[in-house]
C-alpha cells in the first residue's frame, strides 16, 4: 500500500496534457510575458547577417563590424515584431495546442492590446535603425523582411512547400542584407548555400510538428494536413544533399582563398548529421534555436566551423 501511497502525486499531471484548451493559470509578469512573445532565443538565427561580413574579409575592419552589427539588431526587432503579429493571429489555435497554450498571449499573460502596441513599435525602431545608422539598401531589405513575415502569418504558412519556401527566403534575405551592410558582395554559391541550409532546416521542422501532432492527437497547424511523413522524409533527404553538395562546390573555388575553404566541410557535415540524429533518432521536438543554444555537438561544430574559417580567412591568408 505504501508502494501505491508514494506514486499518487505523479497522477495529476495526466488530465493536464489531455484538457489543452483549458485556461492557463499566469505565471509571468506583463514585462516578462512581452520578452517571451518576442522570442529572443529566437535571434540566433540572425547570426547569418554576419556570413558577408565573414567571407568578405573584413572582420579586421571596426567600421564594417558596427554595421553588420546594427544590421543583427535591426533584424532581431523585426523578426520580434514579426513574432508578436503571428502570435495574435493564431492565439485561438495555439489555445488548443498542448505546449502553444502557454505562449504569453494564449495564456492571457500578456493582452491583445499591448500586443499590438508593442508589434508596430519593435518594426519602426527597427526599420529606422537600419535607414539611419546603416544604408538605405538594408533599410529596404528590413522592410521586405518586415512585409515577408505578415505575408506568412496571414497566409503563406498554409501554402504547402511555399511556406517553407518562404523560410527560405528570410534566410537570403538576412545574407543579403549583412553582405549590403558591409559593402560586399554576396556570392551566387553563398545564396544558394544559404537558401539549400534554410530549405533543410524548414522541412526538418514541418517533420518536427507533424510527428508532434500526431503523437498528440491535435491539429492546430492546417498545413500539415497536407504533408505526410513519407514526402517530408523524401524532402529532407533532397534538401539535406543539397545543402551538403552546394557548400562543397563552394568551398571548392571560394572567393578569397580558393580551394583551402574544404577544410571547413567537416564540421559543416557533422553539424548537419548530427541536427538530423537528434531529430530522426532521438525523436527531438525542440526547436532550432533550442537544439543551437543547448545541444554540445552543435555546439561543437559551430565553434569548430567558426574557428577554422577564421584562421582560414584571417591567418593563413
Amino acid at each position: 500500500m505504501e508502494t501505491i501511497t508514494s506514486e499518487q502525486p505523479t497522477v495529476p499531471a495526466e488530465p493536464a496534457k489531455a484538457e489543452a484548451g483549458e485556461p492557463v493559470v499566469p505565471r509571468r509578469s506583463p514585462l516578462r510575458a512581452a520578452i517571451k512573445t518576442g522570442r529572443p532565443k529566437e535571434w540566433i538565427k540572425n547570426v547569418f547577417v554576419f556570413a558577408g561580413l565573414l567571407f568578405s574579409g573584413k572582420f579586421n575592419q571596426s567600421h564594417d563590424v558596427l554595421a553588420a552589427f546594427l544590421t543583427f539588431v535591426s533584424f532581431c526587432l523585426i523578426s520580434s515584431a514579426g513574432y508578436f503579429i503571428n502570435d495574435l493571429i493564431d492565439v485561438e489555435l495555439d489555445r488548443q495546442h498542448p505546449k502553444k497554450r502557454f505562449r504569453p498571449l494564449a495564456a492571457r499573460e500578456l493582452s491583445e492590446g499591448t500586443a499590438k502596441a508593442i508589434a508596430p513599435a519593435l518594426a519602426i525602431v527597427a526599420i529606422a535603425l537600419a535607414f539611419a545608422t546603416v544604408n538605405w539598401q538594408v533599410g529596404l531589405m528590413v522592410v521586405g523582411y518586415g512585409i515577408a513575415q505578415v505575408a506568412y502569418s496571414l497566409g503563406l504558412k498554409q501554402v504547402v512547400i511555399i511556406d517553407v519556401m518562404t523560410l527560405a527566403g528570410l534566410f537570403i534575405l538576412r545574407v543579403a542584407a549583412g553582405a549590403s551592410a558591409v559593402d560586399a558582395h554576396a556570392s551566387e554559391w553563398l545564396i544558394l548555400c544559404t537558401g539549400m541550409l534554410a530549405a533543410f532546416l524548414g522541412f526538418t521542422k514541418r517533420r518536427q510538428e507533424a510527428v508532434s501532432e500526431l503523437h498528440e492527437g491535435t491539429s492546430t497547424r492546417p498545413v500539415l494536413e497536407h504533408y505526410s511523413l513519407p514526402f517530408l522524409d523524401q524532402m529532407v533527404s533532397l534538401v539535406t544533399t543539397g545543402t551538403v553538395l552546394s557548400y562543397a562546390i563552394y568551398t571548392v573555388n571560394s572567393p578569397l582563398i580558393g580551394s583551402q575553404m574544404m577544410l571547413t566541410i567537416p564540421p559543416v557535415v557533422y553539424g548537419i548529421f548530427r541536427y538530423l540524429y537528434l531529430i530522426y533518432d532521438r525523436s527531438d521536438d525542440r526547436s532550432m534555436a533550442a537544439i543551437v543554444a543547448e545541444d554540445r555537438g552543435i555546439q561543437a561544430a559551430g565553434a569548430s566551423y567558426a574557428v577554422v574559417a577564421f584562421l582560414l580567412l584571417y591567418v593563413f591568408n
